[in-house]
């Protein structure tokens, strides 16, 4: 176990690496070896402190994987804000809730993302900003705001721009910065991730310093990463799987970061090939898009090794062709959630291609699992289905400012209850089978709808496929298919059943089919099953 401040571990990495490159962004050339990195993340940090910036405060970060946000999550593990990841699709109802919720002083952003206006979205909620002078908000919607930074070389009235972030810290010794970061200790909550928000309103979760880099660490060590490898980190900062998989895997032990900014098949092909990338991350969906990029032949992808696949279900189709086309060998599966910072259980790069693809892996070090008879606390016996429970070094501080569903969450053992349903072998290898929530029950049986999800990818025409359970009058609840077709490919509902019968059983072969082209999605690219529901409705109606 590392018992290390976020903020001493590139300290010590800069020291042990100096001239290594830390942080690379292909497409705009920029390039910053561990020492360079350090000192830009400690100029930065003095910046933030001569803002009256006080460990333990609030700081929101919302833009997409830019070098600023990067600096800022080290920035910020140096001087003791706690960084608020803020949701790049967000807009004004949800940045205010997550404003307010979290108490954030400070909110670092983009001008404009994509056909979103991020500074007319702040000026919407906060009025008072165009008349106020840089760090003087007065805020009524939002009390506790009183710095807005945001990035690029426009200035905007009432805001900081990066760069007086920046020559503020001119003003801050060495020695100043090094109290600071002395006085931080590791069990200090460092970082505020919101769940995101698939059911009700989202929560935010504390996650310590001890949470995310000794989960970094052991991901890091399952996939073998080390000096020699260089990382594509294409999935958001804002989420875990981003700033823990992603950039705190690699500067544990010192491997060199690729981020790409905004996902593009192409540019992470692109990057991979060019960077001789060592090690890709992605969710399922992003991979499908990869493989099925017309050009994708003519890249050379030979250096990939490693790398992870989580998010949401990895399909086995998808992640034999990762192995075979993409010559990733020694991909990885990871499972967990933020609550878990996030990383429980994960597949090892020597595991036999079935465990990798069948299985989300074994517990990490030093993290338990067991399974449970839901609603209880009892353990089933090896191989049966139960709700996935976890206790360690890797659990949450607790929701902020939510002591009830902290409680509801963590059990008075600690244990961590995750709401997914799973099996555990004799070997400790876990499958994750669904979520309670998830969970069809049709005239008194129970469905999974992973179960055939899997069975639907084996057919040659499937790109993607969801399945949900909707209400039924006859049966309680009806299982509905909400399928991706691969391009150019045709095929009717009717093709689809044949294709099930005889192969499962008949109540899990769909009763409604609806083709589509894309699903509803978290910006972290968990598919939103309540949206397709609300969605099924309509469609079944007609």
């Amino acid at each position: 176990m590392l018992n290390v401040t976020i903020g001493k571990l590139l300290e010590e990495k800069a020291l042990l690496h100096p001239e290594h490159e830390a942080v690379i962004y292909s497409d705009r050339n920029l390039r910053w070896t561990y020492r360079e990195f350090n000192e830009i993340c400690r100029k930065t940090a003095k910046g933030l402190i001569k803002l009256g910036i006080d460990k333990g405060e609030q700081l929101a970060a919302w833009s997409t994987n830019t070098p600023e946000w990067l600096i800022t999550q080290f920035a910020t593990g140096k001087m003791g804000g706690v960084l608020v990841t803020v949701n790049t699709n967000y807009r004004t109802a949800e940045l205010e809730y997550l404003l307010n919720q979290s108490d954030s002083t400070t909110i670092i952003l983009m001008d404009q993302w994509k056909d979103a206006s991020y500074i007319d979205m702040i000026y919407e909620i906060v009025p008072e900003l165009k008349s106020s002078e840089p760090g003087q908000l007065k805020s009524s919607r939002l009390p506790c705001l009183k710095n807005v930074i945001v990035l690029g070389d426009k200035s905007y009235p009432g805001t900081f721009s990066w760069n007086d972030i920046i020559s503020l810290g001119d003003s801050v010794s060495d020695t100043e910065l090094d109290m600071r970061m002395d006085s931080l200790d590791p069990d200090d909550v460092i970082n505020m991730q919101y769940t995101s928000g698939t059911t009700g309103f989202p929560k935010g979760v504390m996650l310590s310093h001890n949470n995310i880099v000794n989960n970094g660490f052991n991901i890091a060590n399952c996939m073998k990463l080390t000096t020699q490898d260089r990382l594509c980190i294409p999935v958001p900062f804002f989420h875990c799987f981003g700033c823990v998989l992603g950039t705190m895997a690699c500067v544990s032990v010192g491997a060199t970061m690729v981020p790409v900014q905004e996902f593009n098949p192409k540019k992470v092909l692109q990057t991979v090939q060019n960077e001789r990338c060592t090690g890709l991350h992605g969710v399922p969906t992003m991979f499908i898009a990869e493989l099925n990029d017309p050009d994708f032949e003519n890249y050379n992808l030979s250096s990939l090794r490693t790398g992870i696949m989580a998010g949401s279900n990895c399909p086995i189709e998808v992640m034999k062709a990762v192995i075979e086309k993409m010559g990733a060998t020694e991909i990885t599966i990871a499972y967990g959630q933020t609550e878990s910072s996030p990383v429980i259980t994960q597949t090892r790069t020597d595991d036999p291609i079935e465990l990798r693809v069948e299985t989300v892996g074994k517990a990490l070090p030093n993290v338990e699992v067991k399974i449970v008879e839901p609603g209880t606390s009892l353990e089933v016996t090896r191989g049966l289905q139960g709700e996935l429970c976890t206790r360690g070094y890797h659990v949450m501080k607790g929701y902020y400012k939510d002591i009830t569903a902290t409680k509801e969450a963590i059990d008075s053992d600690g244990w961590l209850h995750t709401g997914d349903l799973a099996v555990m072998d004799n070997n400790g290898y876990c499958r994750i089978t669904g979520r309670l929530k998830d969970m069809i029950i049709r005239g008194g049986e129970n469905i999974y709808p992973r179960e055939i999800e899997e069975f639907l990818y084996t057919h040659p025409k499937v790109l993607d496929v969801q399945i949900i359970g909707i209400p039924d009058e006859v049966y309680g609840e009806e299982v509905m298919a909400w399928i991706i077709l691969k391009e150019g490919e045709t095929t009717s509902a009717e093709e689809i059943i044949e294709f099930c019968k005889g192969k499962i059983s008949k109540h899990k072969i769909p009763h409604y089919i609806e083709f589509t082209d894309a699903y509803p999605m978290t910006a972290s690219g968990k598919i939103q099953k309540f949206k397709l529901r609300e969605k099924a409705q309509e469609v079944v109606k007609h």
